[in-house]
Protein backbone atom coordinates (compact mmCIF):
# COMPACT_ATOMS: atom_id res chain seq x y z
CA UNK A 1 0.00 0.00 0.00
CA UNK A 2 2.87 2.38 0.68
CA UNK A 3 4.15 1.73 -2.85
CA UNK A 4 0.70 2.32 -4.39
CA UNK A 5 0.28 5.54 -2.42
CA UNK A 6 3.77 6.71 -3.36
CA UNK A 7 3.17 6.00 -7.06
CA UNK A 8 0.04 8.16 -7.05
CA UNK A 9 1.63 10.92 -4.98
CA UNK A 10 4.62 11.01 -7.32
CA UNK A 11 2.27 11.38 -10.28
CA UNK A 12 0.56 14.31 -8.57
CA UNK A 13 3.89 15.85 -7.56
CA UNK A 14 5.25 15.94 -11.12
CA UNK A 15 2.03 16.44 -13.08
CA UNK A 16 3.13 19.89 -14.25
CA UNK A 17 5.72 18.27 -16.52
CA UNK A 18 2.90 17.51 -18.98
CA UNK A 19 0.36 20.11 -17.89
CA UNK A 20 3.02 22.80 -18.24
CA UNK A 21 2.87 22.76 -22.04
CA UNK A 22 -0.85 23.70 -22.37
CA UNK A 23 -0.55 25.94 -19.29
CA UNK A 24 2.29 27.85 -20.95
CA UNK A 25 0.14 28.46 -24.03
CA UNK A 26 -2.95 29.51 -22.05
CA UNK A 27 -1.14 31.88 -19.69
CA UNK A 28 1.47 33.08 -22.19
CA UNK A 29 4.43 32.12 -19.97
CA UNK A 30 8.11 32.22 -20.84
CA UNK A 31 10.27 29.12 -20.38
CA UNK A 32 11.74 30.64 -17.21
CA UNK A 33 8.27 31.38 -15.76
CA UNK A 34 7.09 27.86 -16.55
CA UNK A 35 10.17 26.33 -14.92
CA UNK A 36 9.22 27.96 -11.61
CA UNK A 37 5.82 26.25 -11.58
CA UNK A 38 7.50 22.85 -11.52
CA UNK A 39 10.31 24.07 -9.28
CA UNK A 40 7.95 25.30 -6.54
CA UNK A 41 6.10 21.99 -6.53
CA UNK A 42 9.40 20.15 -6.18
CA UNK A 43 10.51 22.55 -3.42
CA UNK A 44 7.52 21.85 -1.18
CA UNK A 45 7.87 18.14 -1.91
CA UNK A 46 11.41 18.21 -0.54
CA UNK A 47 11.62 20.72 2.30
CA UNK A 48 9.52 18.67 4.75
CA UNK A 49 11.16 15.30 4.18
CA UNK A 50 13.39 15.49 7.24
CA UNK A 51 10.60 16.25 9.76
CA UNK A 52 8.30 13.79 7.94
CA UNK A 53 10.87 11.00 8.38
CA UNK A 54 11.35 11.82 12.06
CA UNK A 55 7.61 11.97 12.73
CA UNK A 56 7.17 8.61 10.98
CA UNK A 57 9.71 6.99 13.29
CA UNK A 58 7.87 8.43 16.30
CA UNK A 59 4.22 7.69 15.45
CA UNK A 60 4.39 5.19 12.55
CA UNK A 61 4.02 5.51 8.81
CA UNK A 62 0.32 4.72 8.62
CA UNK A 63 -0.85 7.96 10.24
CA UNK A 64 1.55 10.17 8.33
CA UNK A 65 0.70 8.56 4.99
CA UNK A 66 -3.02 9.05 5.54
CA UNK A 67 -2.48 12.70 6.46
CA UNK A 68 -0.41 13.40 3.35
CA UNK A 69 -2.88 11.70 1.01
CA UNK A 70 -5.92 13.62 2.24
CA UNK A 71 -4.07 16.93 2.67
CA UNK A 72 -2.76 16.85 -0.90
CA UNK A 73 -6.18 16.16 -2.41
CA UNK A 74 -7.43 19.68 -1.57
CA UNK A 75 -4.88 21.82 -3.49
CA UNK A 76 -4.85 19.24 -6.31
CA UNK A 77 -8.56 19.86 -6.84
CA UNK A 78 -8.13 23.63 -6.65
CA UNK A 79 -5.45 23.67 -9.37
CA UNK A 80 -8.25 23.20 -11.93
CA UNK A 81 -9.61 26.66 -11.00
CA UNK A 82 -6.33 28.61 -11.33
CA UNK A 83 -6.93 31.66 -13.51
CA UNK A 84 -3.64 33.57 -13.22
CA UNK A 85 0.09 32.92 -12.88
CA UNK A 86 0.34 33.93 -9.20
CA UNK A 87 -2.50 31.61 -8.19
CA UNK A 88 -0.95 28.81 -10.21
CA UNK A 89 2.39 29.23 -8.40
CA UNK A 90 0.72 29.09 -4.98
CA UNK A 91 -1.30 25.97 -5.81
CA UNK A 92 1.68 24.26 -7.46
CA UNK A 93 3.64 24.85 -4.26
CA UNK A 94 0.83 23.35 -2.13
CA UNK A 95 0.39 20.34 -4.43
CA UNK A 96 4.10 19.69 -4.08
CA UNK A 97 3.45 18.57 -0.50
CA UNK A 98 2.85 15.14 -2.07
CA UNK A 99 6.58 14.59 -2.61
CA UNK A 100 7.25 14.29 1.13
CA UNK A 101 5.72 10.82 1.19
CA UNK A 102 9.08 9.43 0.09
CA UNK A 103 10.86 9.83 3.44
CA UNK A 104 7.73 8.57 5.20
CA UNK A 105 7.71 5.36 3.16
CA UNK A 106 11.46 4.87 3.54
CA UNK A 107 11.27 4.92 7.33
CA UNK A 108 8.03 2.93 7.32
CA UNK A 109 9.36 0.08 5.13
CA UNK A 110 12.71 -0.02 6.94
CA UNK A 111 10.84 -0.70 10.16
CA UNK A 112 9.08 -3.73 8.68
CA UNK A 113 12.01 -5.50 6.97
CA UNK A 114 15.33 -6.93 8.16
CA UNK A 115 18.72 -5.86 6.81
CA UNK A 116 18.97 -8.80 4.43
CA UNK A 117 15.89 -7.59 2.53
CA UNK A 118 15.92 -3.83 3.09
CA UNK A 119 17.63 -3.06 -0.21
CA UNK A 120 14.96 -4.90 -2.21
CA UNK A 121 12.09 -3.64 -0.03
CA UNK A 122 13.15 -0.01 -0.34
CA UNK A 123 13.72 -0.56 -4.05
CA UNK A 124 10.17 -1.84 -4.54
CA UNK A 125 8.78 1.11 -2.61
CA UNK A 126 11.01 3.54 -4.48
CA UNK A 127 9.80 2.13 -7.80
CA UNK A 128 6.78 4.31 -7.12
CA UNK A 129 8.85 6.94 -8.93
CA UNK A 130 7.20 5.44 -12.01
CA UNK A 131 4.22 7.58 -11.06
CA UNK A 132 5.99 10.39 -12.90
CA UNK A 133 5.00 8.63 -16.13
CA UNK A 134 1.29 8.38 -15.31
CA UNK A 135 0.47 11.91 -16.43
CA UNK A 136 2.65 11.40 -19.51
CA UNK A 137 0.32 8.57 -20.57
CA UNK A 138 -3.13 9.74 -19.52
CA UNK A 139 -2.59 13.50 -19.76
CA UNK A 140 -2.24 14.27 -23.49
CA UNK A 141 -5.18 12.10 -24.74
CA UNK A 142 -7.47 13.29 -21.92
CA UNK A 143 -6.51 16.90 -22.53
CA UNK A 144 -7.16 16.57 -26.27
CA UNK A 145 -10.46 14.73 -25.80
CA UNK A 146 -11.99 17.06 -23.22
CA UNK A 147 -10.97 20.55 -24.34
CA UNK A 148 -13.98 22.86 -24.21
CA UNK A 149 -16.07 20.53 -22.04
CA UNK A 150 -17.54 21.33 -18.64
CA UNK A 151 -18.21 18.75 -15.94
CA UNK A 152 -19.77 18.47 -12.46
CA UNK A 153 -19.25 21.48 -10.14
CA UNK A 154 -18.04 23.61 -13.04
CA UNK A 155 -14.81 21.66 -13.63
CA UNK A 156 -13.51 22.40 -17.11
CA UNK A 157 -11.98 19.90 -19.48
CA UNK A 158 -8.55 20.04 -21.04
CA UNK A 159 -5.56 20.24 -18.70
CA UNK A 160 -7.82 21.34 -15.82
CA UNK A 161 -9.50 17.94 -15.64
CA UNK A 162 -6.28 16.07 -14.74
CA UNK A 163 -5.78 17.54 -11.22
CA UNK A 164 -9.46 16.84 -10.42
CA UNK A 165 -9.01 13.18 -11.35
CA UNK A 166 -5.92 13.02 -9.15
CA UNK A 167 -7.76 14.61 -6.22
CA UNK A 168 -10.43 11.89 -6.39
CA UNK A 169 -7.79 9.15 -6.62
CA UNK A 170 -5.94 10.55 -3.59
CA UNK A 171 -9.08 10.25 -1.51
CA UNK A 172 -9.76 6.72 -2.79
CA UNK A 173 -6.21 5.52 -2.05
CA UNK A 174 -6.38 7.21 1.37
CA UNK A 175 -9.52 5.24 2.23
CA UNK A 176 -7.94 2.02 0.94
CA UNK A 177 -4.81 2.62 3.03
CA UNK A 178 -6.93 3.23 6.13
CA UNK A 179 -8.84 -0.02 5.52
CA UNK A 180 -5.97 -2.34 4.51
CA UNK A 181 -2.83 -1.35 6.41
CA UNK A 182 -2.41 -2.92 9.90
CA UNK A 183 -3.68 -0.67 12.66
CA UNK A 184 -0.76 -1.54 14.93
CA UNK A 185 2.27 0.09 13.35
CA UNK A 186 5.99 -0.04 14.07
CA UNK A 187 7.37 3.23 15.42
CA UNK A 188 11.08 2.55 15.94
CA UNK A 189 11.81 5.99 17.41
CA UNK A 190 8.77 6.40 19.64
CA UNK A 191 10.83 6.78 22.82
CA UNK A 192 13.95 8.33 21.31
CA UNK A 193 14.75 12.01 22.01
CA UNK A 194 14.74 14.31 18.98
CA UNK A 195 18.32 15.38 19.72
CA UNK A 196 19.48 11.78 19.48
CA UNK A 197 17.63 11.29 16.19
CA UNK A 198 19.31 14.37 14.71
CA UNK A 199 22.83 13.57 15.93
CA UNK A 200 23.88 11.55 12.83
CA UNK A 201 23.21 14.59 10.65
CA UNK A 202 26.51 16.07 11.81
CA UNK A 203 28.34 13.23 10.04
CA UNK A 204 29.82 14.35 6.71
CA UNK A 205 28.98 10.92 5.30
CA UNK A 206 25.29 11.85 5.43
CA UNK A 207 25.93 14.95 3.35
CA UNK A 208 27.95 12.95 0.85
CA UNK A 209 25.06 10.52 0.42
CA UNK A 210 22.80 13.54 -0.02
CA UNK A 211 24.88 14.87 -2.90
CA UNK A 212 24.77 11.44 -4.55
CA UNK A 213 21.00 11.58 -4.28
CA UNK A 214 20.88 15.01 -5.90
CA UNK A 215 22.56 13.41 -8.93
CA UNK A 216 20.44 10.26 -9.16
CA UNK A 217 17.10 11.55 -7.86
CA UNK A 218 17.12 15.34 -8.11
CA UNK A 219 18.23 15.14 -11.73
CA UNK A 220 15.62 12.43 -12.34
CA UNK A 221 12.84 14.66 -11.01
CA UNK A 222 14.08 17.62 -13.03
CA UNK A 223 14.33 15.66 -16.28
CA UNK A 224 10.95 14.00 -15.77
CA UNK A 225 9.40 17.46 -15.73
CA UNK A 226 11.70 19.01 -18.36
CA UNK A 227 11.87 16.33 -21.07
CA UNK A 228 8.32 16.69 -22.50
CA UNK A 229 9.00 20.32 -23.37
CA UNK A 230 12.52 19.40 -24.57
CA UNK A 231 11.08 16.90 -27.05
CA UNK A 232 8.38 19.32 -28.25
CA UNK A 233 10.84 22.19 -28.73
CA UNK A 234 13.79 20.33 -30.24
CA UNK A 235 12.27 17.40 -32.13
CA UNK A 236 8.98 18.95 -33.23
CA UNK A 237 6.82 16.12 -31.88
CA UNK A 238 3.32 16.34 -30.43
CA UNK A 239 2.72 16.52 -26.69
CA UNK A 240 1.36 12.96 -26.76
CA UNK A 241 4.54 11.61 -28.40
CA UNK A 242 6.69 13.71 -26.06
CA UNK A 243 4.94 12.15 -23.07
CA UNK A 244 5.48 8.63 -24.39
CA UNK A 245 9.14 9.31 -25.13
CA UNK A 246 9.63 10.76 -21.65
CA UNK A 247 8.19 7.53 -20.25
CA UNK A 248 11.13 5.64 -21.82
CA UNK A 249 13.30 7.56 -19.37
CA UNK A 250 10.96 7.35 -16.38
CA UNK A 251 10.27 3.61 -16.58
CA UNK A 252 13.87 2.38 -16.28
CA UNK A 253 14.72 5.11 -13.76
CA UNK A 254 11.85 3.85 -11.59
CA UNK A 255 11.27 0.16 -12.29
CA UNK A 256 14.97 -0.72 -12.14
CA UNK A 257 15.14 0.60 -8.61
CA UNK A 258 14.21 -2.82 -7.11
CA UNK A 259 16.92 -4.36 -9.31
CA UNK A 260 19.37 -1.79 -7.98
CA UNK A 261 18.33 -2.71 -4.45
CA UNK A 262 18.87 -6.40 -5.14
CA UNK A 263 22.26 -5.69 -6.73
CA UNK A 264 23.24 -3.62 -3.70
CA UNK A 265 22.20 -6.45 -1.35
CA UNK A 266 24.22 -8.93 -3.38
CA UNK A 267 27.36 -7.04 -4.47
CA UNK A 268 27.47 -3.95 -2.31
CA UNK A 269 26.14 -0.45 -2.76
CA UNK A 270 29.48 1.18 -3.59
CA UNK A 271 30.07 -1.07 -6.60
CA UNK A 272 26.61 -0.19 -7.86
CA UNK A 273 27.37 3.52 -7.36
CA UNK A 274 30.55 3.22 -9.44
CA UNK A 275 28.53 1.66 -12.27
CA UNK A 276 25.84 4.32 -11.88
CA UNK A 277 28.19 7.29 -12.12
CA UNK A 278 30.10 5.71 -15.00
CA UNK A 279 26.95 5.23 -17.08
CA UNK A 280 25.65 8.70 -16.22
CA UNK A 281 28.92 10.37 -17.21
CA UNK A 282 29.07 8.50 -20.52
CA UNK A 283 25.45 9.18 -21.54
CA UNK A 284 25.23 12.79 -20.35
CA UNK A 285 28.69 13.48 -21.81
CA UNK A 286 27.42 12.59 -25.28
CA UNK A 287 24.06 14.30 -24.82
CA UNK A 288 25.65 17.59 -23.74
CA UNK A 289 27.71 18.03 -26.89
CA UNK A 290 26.49 20.77 -29.28
CA UNK A 291 25.32 19.09 -32.45
CA UNK A 292 26.54 21.60 -35.04
CA UNK A 293 25.84 24.96 -36.60
CA UNK A 294 24.18 26.29 -39.72
CA UNK A 295 25.15 29.56 -41.38
CA UNK A 296 22.31 31.89 -42.34
CA UNK A 297 22.91 34.63 -44.92
CA UNK A 298 20.66 37.68 -44.49
CA UNK A 299 19.42 39.98 -47.32
CA UNK A 300 22.05 42.57 -46.42
CA UNK A 301 24.81 40.01 -46.90
CA UNK A 302 25.55 39.53 -43.20
CA UNK A 303 25.97 35.98 -41.96
CA UNK A 304 25.08 34.54 -38.57
CA UNK A 305 25.58 31.09 -37.12
CA UNK A 306 22.86 29.19 -35.33
CA UNK A 307 22.95 25.82 -33.66
CA UNK A 308 21.47 23.02 -35.72
CA UNK A 309 20.14 20.01 -33.81
CA UNK A 310 21.56 17.05 -35.72
CA UNK A 311 21.32 14.15 -33.24
CA UNK A 312 18.57 11.80 -34.39
CA UNK A 313 15.57 11.28 -32.19
CA UNK A 314 16.35 7.55 -32.00
CA UNK A 315 19.84 7.99 -30.55
CA UNK A 316 18.68 10.72 -28.20
CA UNK A 317 16.01 8.41 -26.77
CA UNK A 318 18.54 5.56 -26.43
CA UNK A 319 21.01 7.73 -24.52
CA UNK A 320 18.31 9.14 -22.25
CA UNK A 321 17.12 5.56 -21.63
CA UNK A 322 20.65 4.58 -20.52
CA UNK A 323 20.75 7.63 -18.27
CA UNK A 324 17.45 6.52 -16.72
CA UNK A 325 18.75 2.98 -16.14
CA UNK A 326 21.77 4.36 -14.28
CA UNK A 327 19.57 6.58 -12.10
CA UNK A 328 17.32 3.63 -11.26
CA UNK A 329 20.27 1.59 -9.99
CA UNK A 330 21.80 4.56 -8.18
CA UNK A 331 18.69 5.63 -6.27
CA UNK A 332 18.45 2.20 -4.67
CA UNK A 333 22.18 2.04 -3.94
CA UNK A 334 22.18 5.36 -2.10
CA UNK A 335 19.37 4.26 0.20
CA UNK A 336 20.96 0.86 0.76
CA UNK A 337 23.77 2.74 2.54
CA UNK A 338 21.45 4.38 5.07
CA UNK A 339 20.10 1.40 7.10
CA UNK A 340 23.60 -0.11 7.03
CA UNK A 341 25.39 2.89 8.46
CA UNK A 342 22.52 4.40 10.47
CA UNK A 343 20.17 1.52 11.39
CA UNK A 344 18.66 3.42 14.32
CA UNK A 345 18.12 6.69 12.51
CA UNK A 346 16.73 5.76 9.10
CA UNK A 347 13.94 8.34 9.40
CA UNK A 348 16.13 11.36 10.11
CA UNK A 349 19.03 10.40 7.83
CA UNK A 350 16.74 9.22 5.03
CA UNK A 351 14.69 12.38 5.47
CA UNK A 352 17.72 14.64 5.08
CA UNK A 353 19.08 12.70 2.09
CA UNK A 354 15.65 12.71 0.46
CA UNK A 355 15.14 16.40 1.24
CA UNK A 356 18.43 17.50 -0.30
CA UNK A 357 17.95 15.18 -3.26
CA UNK A 358 14.53 16.64 -3.85
CA UNK A 359 15.89 20.17 -3.55
CA UNK A 360 18.16 19.26 -6.45
CA UNK A 361 14.97 18.76 -8.43
CA UNK A 362 13.94 22.27 -7.35
CA UNK A 363 17.13 24.02 -8.47
CA UNK A 364 17.76 22.11 -11.69
CA UNK A 365 14.70 23.03 -13.86
CA UNK A 366 15.35 26.79 -13.54
CA UNK A 367 19.06 26.08 -14.09
CA UNK A 368 18.18 24.20 -17.29
CA UNK A 369 16.07 27.14 -18.50
CA UNK A 370 18.61 29.84 -17.66
CA UNK A 371 21.63 27.99 -19.05
CA UNK A 372 19.71 27.42 -22.29
CA UNK A 373 18.97 31.16 -22.46
CA UNK A 374 22.56 32.13 -21.67
CA UNK A 375 24.26 29.63 -24.00
CA UNK A 376 21.69 29.17 -26.73
CA UNK A 377 22.22 25.41 -26.54
CA UNK A 378 19.36 23.12 -25.40
CA UNK A 379 22.04 20.50 -24.69
CA UNK A 380 23.27 22.65 -21.79
CA UNK A 381 20.68 20.69 -19.78
CA UNK A 382 22.93 17.65 -19.91
CA UNK A 383 26.08 19.69 -19.32
CA UNK A 384 24.61 20.62 -15.91
CA UNK A 385 23.99 16.95 -15.15
CA UNK A 386 27.46 15.92 -16.34
CA UNK A 387 29.20 18.41 -14.02
CA UNK A 388 27.06 17.33 -11.04
CA UNK A 389 27.78 13.63 -11.59
CA UNK A 390 31.50 14.29 -12.10
CA UNK A 391 31.69 16.03 -8.71
CA UNK A 392 29.84 13.16 -7.01
CA UNK A 393 31.97 10.47 -8.62
CA UNK A 394 35.22 12.24 -7.76
CA UNK A 395 34.21 12.78 -4.13
CA UNK A 396 33.15 9.14 -3.77
CA UNK A 397 36.33 7.77 -5.30
CA UNK A 398 38.65 10.02 -3.28
CA UNK A 399 36.78 9.07 -0.09
CA UNK A 400 37.03 5.34 -0.74
CA UNK A 401 40.70 5.48 -1.69
CA UNK A 402 41.48 7.49 1.43
CA UNK A 403 39.47 5.10 3.59
CA UNK A 404 41.27 2.05 2.22
CA UNK A 405 44.63 3.71 2.71
CA UNK A 406 43.85 4.77 6.28
CA UNK A 407 42.24 1.54 7.46
CA UNK A 408 43.91 -1.56 6.09
CA UNK A 409 44.79 -3.15 2.74
CA UNK A 410 42.44 -6.06 3.40
CA UNK A 411 39.48 -3.69 3.06
CA UNK A 412 40.10 -3.62 -0.69
CA UNK A 413 38.10 -6.86 -0.90
CA UNK A 414 35.22 -5.70 1.29
CA UNK A 415 34.77 -2.02 0.56
CA UNK A 416 31.05 -2.20 1.18
CA UNK A 417 31.35 -3.12 4.85
CA UNK A 418 30.05 -0.26 7.03
CA UNK A 419 32.84 1.36 8.97
CA UNK A 420 31.84 3.16 12.14
CA UNK A 421 34.98 5.30 12.18
CA UNK A 422 34.83 6.56 8.60
CA UNK A 423 34.86 10.35 8.71
CA UNK A 424 35.37 11.28 5.05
Amino acid sequence: MSSVAFTLMFAVWLMFGILGVPIQKEFGLSDEQLSWVTALAVLNGSMWRLPAGIITERIGGRKVTLFLLFATAIPAYLVSFADNYAMLLVLAFLVGFAGNLFSVGTAWNSAWFGKERQGLALGVFGAGNVGASVTKFIGPPLIAATVGSTYVLGVQGGWRLIPVIYAVLLVVVGIATWAIVPRVDRATGASKPIREMLRPLSNVRVWRFSLYYVAVFGAYVALSAWLPKYYVDNFDVSLTIAGLLTATFIFPASLLRPVGGWMSDRWGARKVMYATFGLMLASSGILMMPNGFITITHPDGAQTQHMHYTMSLFWFVVLVFILGCAMGFGKAAVFKHIPEYFPDNVGSVGGLVGMLGGLGGFFLPPLFAYTKTWSGFPTSTFFCIFILVAICGLWMHVTIVKMLHDKAPDLARSIDRPLEKEHS
